[in-house]
C-alpha cells in the first residue's frame, strides 16, 4: 500500500533487492536456445551462441562455417562461436549442462516471492522509474515508454512475469545510477517481443518464444526454453562479465648483492683438510708454510 501511494506520487517504485539468479554454464552463452536461433541477415552478435537438443540445422540464416575441429561454427554476424548438439564432442555434453543451467535458473527465478512488489501499473509500464527488488505480475506487461532501472553496481532486480512481456516499437529499458545489464533478470512465462527500434537491457530468461524486431538491441542475454529469432540489424552484446577482486601478490625485486670492501685486517683463512671422496667441483687451493722443529 505504501508502495503504491509512494508511485503515484513520484513515480518511483522501490522495493527490496534480491539475490542475484545464478546463471551457471548458461551464462557462457549471450544467445541459448532449445529448439532454434534464427536471423534475418544482418544481425551483430558478440559472445557464443548456441541450441540443444536442436542440431545446427536449427541454426537459420548465419551461413555457418565448421571449424576444422567439428566442436563450434562461425558466422560473419558473430564475434564468438557458434556451437550446436550435433558438434564433436565435447560440444554436445557441454550444451546439455547449459541447458540444464538455464531451466534451473528459470524455475529459481520463478519461485521468488520473497518482498515482492505485485503487478506494478497492472502490467502497463509508462515511463516509470524502478528501484532495485523483486517485481512480480500475474499477466502481460506491456512497456509503453521506456522504462529505467535506478541504482548501483551492486543492485540486483528479478522481474517475473507471468504472461506475456512486450517492449513497445523505439522504447527502451534504461540502466542508470551505475546499475549494470548482468543484475537485471527478466523471467518471463509467456512470450517475449521487443518492438522495432527498441533498446533491452538485462538477462532474458524466457520459457517460450522470444522474438527481437528489427532494429532493436539488447545489452545481456538471451536464454529461452524454445526459439529466439533475430530479426535484421539486430544488435546483441552480452554484458560484462563480473570479475572478482583478487588480492594481486607483491611483486619481488630481485636483490643484487653489494659487495662489501675487504676490512684493513686480513682474514687468514684456515685450511680445511681435504676429504677422500670430493663433493664439490670447486677447486680450494691452500697454501701451508712449513714451521722449523
Amino acid at each position: 500500500y505504501l508502495t503504491s501511494i509512494y508511485q503515484a506520487a513520484t513515480n518511483v517504485v522501490f522495493a527490496l533487492g534480491p539475490p542475484a539468479i545464478n546463471l551457471g554454464t548458461s551464462g557462457n552463452f549471450v544467445v541459448l536456445a532449445k529448439s532454434g536461433i534464427s536471423t534475418v541477415p544482418n544481425s551483430a552478435i558478440t559472445g557464443d551462441i548456441g541450441v540443444s537438443p536442436a542440431s545446427a540445422s536449427a541454426i537459420t540464416g548465419f551461413s555457418l562455417i565448421r571449424d576444422p575441429s567439428g566442436t563450434f561454427a562461425t558466422s560473419t554476424q558473430v564475434v564468438g562461436s557458434v556451437f550446436a548438439s550435433d558438434f564433436t564432442t565435447p560440444t554436445p555434453s557441454n550444451l546439455a549442462n547449459a541447458v540444464l543451467a538455464m531451466q534451473a535458473a528459470f524455475t529459481d527465478g520463478n519461485s521468488r516471492t520473497t518482498n515482492a512488489v505485485i503487478n506494478v501499473g497492472a502490467g502497463t509500464l509508462t515511463g516509470l522509474t524502478l528501484a532495485p527488488g523483486l517485481y512480480t505480475w500475474s499477466n502481460t506487461v506491456n512497456v509503453v515508454t521506456s522504462l529505467t532501472l535506478s541504482g548501483s553496481a551492486t543492485d540486483t532486480w528479478i522481474l517475473k512475469i507471468a504472461g506475456e512481456f512486450n517492449l513497445a516499437t523505439a522504447q527502451s529499458i534504461i540502466l542508470t545510477g551505475g546499475a549494470l545489464a548482468q543484475n537485471v533478470f527478466w523471467v518471463v512465462t509467456g512470450s517475449v517481443s521487443i518492438g522495432d527500434g527498441s533498446a533491452f537491457a538485462g538477462i532474458l530468461l524466457a520459457a517460450t518464444d522470444v522474438t527481437f524486431v528489427t532494429k532493436s538491441t539488447i545489452n545481456g542475454r538471451i536464454l529461452s526454453q524454445t526459439a529466439v529469432a533475430l530479426q535484421k540489424a539486430t544488435v546483441i552484446n552480452q554484458p560484462a562479465p563480473v570479475v572478482p577482486v583478487t588480492p594481486t601478490p607483491p611483486t619481488s625485486t630481485p636483490v643484487t648483492p653489494t659487495p662489501t670492501p675487504p676490512t684493513s685486517t686480513p682474514v687468514t683463512p684456515t685450511p680445511t683438510p681435504p676429504t677422500s671422496t670430493p663433493t664439490s667441483t670447486h677447486t680450494v687451493t691452500v697454501t701451508v708454510t712449513a714451521t722449523p722443529t
